[in-house]
């Protein structure tokens, strides 16, 4: 389960990212965040990984109040969590392979444990062909299959991605969303923010819509409107 309970979000230049925001996304499920750009899709996403901190509230995270974990404590969170950009962040220096291999590395993973899940998720996001391609050999689509691997890899319970259709074509754009929701079917509790209003029409899971900081829709699965 995650919770943010009155969380509010005020940057040091003044901007309130977000509003009083309460919610629960149970362990499991799958989750579209929509809104304008500056709705606060992305703020709410940074603030799960402790990429930020909240300037109110109280959000849980895997039976956590993440607000008041110790900072010795946060690695722990992100082995947990994983997350998928929009510009996919690929060591430009390492392959395929390599780039996910890095996320387990510096876990201290024994090899031959490191080799199995590596060839696992590669298998899982259709690289394991391109496993020894760097990442300027790749197309868009290929390069966020691997940075979804990467963040999957650890076998985390909550999968977070961040616009992560926003530099893809249409085409590559339902392959990612389609490898995610194969993810979600694991288990693995998914939360995506997206601008992309014609994916969450066609997908139809539970929608959280956001403006202005602050949440003036909760969309069950199944009842996203057309055209929304």
């Amino acid at each position: 389960m995650i919770r943010f309970v009155k969380v509010s979000k005020l940057y040091p230049n003044g901007i309130r990212a977000l509003r009083n925001i309460s919610l629960e996304i149970p362990a499991g499920s799958f989750t579209f965040l929509v809104g304008p750009s500056g709705s606060g899709k992305s703020t709410l996403i940074k603030l799960l990984f402790r990429e930020e901190l909240a300037s109110e509230g109280e959000i849980w995270v895997l039976d956590k109040n993440i607000e008041n974990m110790h900072r010795h404590d946060v690695p722990l969170l992100r082995q947990r969590t994983g997350v998928v950009f929009q510009d996919f962040k690929l060591l430009q220096q390492k392959t395929v392979w390599e780039n996910v291999a890095f996320a387990l590395e510096i876990l201290g993973i024994a090899k031959a444990e490191q080799q199995k899940r590596i060839q696992g998720v590669l298998e899982l996001t259709n690289m394991y062909h391109l496993k020894d391609f760097y990442p300027r050999q790749l197309s868009g689509g290929e390069q966020q299959r691997t940075s979804v691997a990467r963040a999957i890899v650890n076998k985390p319970p909550v999968l977070l991605a961040d616009e992560p259709t926003g530099n893809l074509d249409p085409d590559a754009s339902w392959d990612i969303m389609k490898l995610l929701a194969k993810i979600g079917k694991t288990g693995t509790t998914v939360i995506i923010s997206t601008h992309n209003y014609g994916i969450v029409d066609r997908m139809k899971r539970r929608t959280i819509k956001l403006d202005g900081g602050q949440v003036i829709a909760d969309i069950p699965e199944g009842a996203w409107p057309h055209g929304s």
